[in-house]
């Protein structure tokens, strides 16, 4: 799974990255440390076109009531997105792009949990698949909590990563944007493979980053 990045891609240099309208309340950058259900951008289609948008990293399905109604999706598994009831008309309708500089991942020695940060091997802003729905907590009217929400699409990891972790993000090259995205028609489940070793590279970090607080450029820097 992926449940932690960091991303220091200002917003606006995200949205050209993209070739997408900003919003005005993106997320800031930097961020180290990412956590689930914090406020991340991710580039959807709108009826404009592309689009930055906010969005909560944690999909909430239509039917909860409230946001903690039912279990925390921050991945969606790309063997089973397309029958999940909570993710299906996401994959065909709902696909999104986030960027990020890498990612955590953990291995065990013993009881001890050490991160690694994996991210593209070219230092290109690493862009994976995302999926996104709005929510809302009531039907309309005064009081009602209304949110965009995300979650990361992951598939079986291979080679080097299958060594720390059995999930990878599904990563995507500038040649897979318009397709994840809808804009060149159907065909975007073919893109739901991991990705070769070469793309990408890792390295150990410091254990500070264990804690959901820890916060700095100290966290993505190599043991």
């Amino acid at each position: 799974m992926c449940g932690r990045f960091a991303v220091t891609l200002p917003p606006d240099a995200m949205a050209q990255l993209f070739g997408a309208a900003p919003a005005n309340d993106l997320a800031p950058a930097p961020n180290y440390n990412v956590c689930p259900t914090v406020q991340i951008n991710a580039c959807a289609l709108g009826e404009t076109g592309r689009q930055l948008r906010p969005m909560r990293w944690g999909f909430i399905p239509h039917w909860y009531k409230k946001p903690n109604d039912g279990p925390l999706l921050i991945n969606a598994r790309a063997e089973t997105i397309a029958e999940k009831p909570a993710f299906r008309a996401a994959a065909r309708e709902r696909r999104c792009l986030i960027a990020m500089d890498g990612f955590y991942e953990w291995d065990r020695a013993g009881d001890e949990k050490l991160p690694w940060f994996i991210h593209r091997s070219d230092r290109a802003p690493l862009v994976v698949a995302g999926i996104w729905q709005d929510w809302s907590s009531r039907e309309e009217g005064e009081g009602e909590d209304r949110m965009a929400t995300c979650a990361i699409v992951t598939t079986e990891a291979k080679g080097q990563m299958a060594g720390i972790h059995n999930r990878i993000p599904v990563f995507l090259s500038p040649d897979d944007w318009g397709l994840w995205l809808g804009e060149e028609g159907k065909g975007a489940a073919r893109l739901m493979q991991p990705a070769e070793d070469d793309v990408y590279a890792m390295y150990r970090v410091g254990k500070e980053v264990n804690s959901n607080r820890a916060s700095g450029p100290s966290l993505i820097g190599p043991l």
